[in-house]
């Protein structure tokens, strides 16, 4: 298992490269993109690191509904690839303060220009399930980590965080078996082109 304060030291390292970086941080679902990448950019501090993630791409509930894609959000199909895309490309390559949409997990929808970027970040940490299932994203990043948790352990973080924001354990059971897995699948077919694979702790 890799350990937080190896991983701490490794994104450190990027972001005092000289120019700015863009760490990718992937992964299946539940696997633990958010908290680490969280946790990353806490510690190296607002100067240093800001943290994007895939998720404020998600497209919004009304027009998943409308195109009768509600009952699959996370799917590859139901996120702005093409915004994302942009996104990525003008953190790597515009001058200038950039804004990111932020996902309220509570609103179950994205808040737009949430996250500012200044042109004086030097790393920009991006957590999200397609990062190497897209090939138009792979490039524009430096380094990609995958992380790969044990399944069960995994599909009992997903479960823990459905029931806190609202579905019931067997909605929650459900889901994950069925549209959370489904997205696993897909994503861990990019993960041979990852950088570096790991089970991390957050010790």
């Amino acid at each position: 298992m890799t350990r937080f304060a190896e991983l701490l030291a490794d994104a450190a390292e990027l972001s005092a490269a000289g120019q700015r970086r863009i760490l990718g941080i992937t992964g299946p679902p539940g696997a633990g993109k958010s908290t680490l990448a969280q946790r990353l950019a806490a510690a190296l501090g607002p100067e240093r690191a800001v943290l994007v993630g895939m998720d404020g791409f998600h497209i919004g509930d009304a027009e998943l509904r409308r195109t009768g894609l509600r009952d699959r959000k996370g799917a590859p199909d139901t996120f702005d690839r093409a915004g994302y895309a942009a996104l990525v490309h003008r953190l790597r390559h515009e001058a200038g303060t950039v804004y990111a949409p932020a996902f309220d997990r509570a609103l179950e929808d994205s808040i737009a220009a949430a996250i500012a970027v200044p042109a004086t970040t030097p790393l920009v940490i991006t957590e999200g399930n397609y990062l190497l299932l897209w090939p138009e994203i792979r490039p524009l990043l430096d380094e990609v980590w995958y992380l790969d948790p044990p399944p069960a352990a995994r599909r009992d973080a997903l479960i823990s965080r459905h029931v806190a924001f609202g579905k019931s354990p067997a909605e929650a059971e459900s889901w994950v078996q069925t549209s959370d897995e489904r997205n696993a699948g897909a994503v861990a077919a990019g993960r041979d082109r990852a950088d570096r694979v790991l089970g991390w702790t957050a010790d």
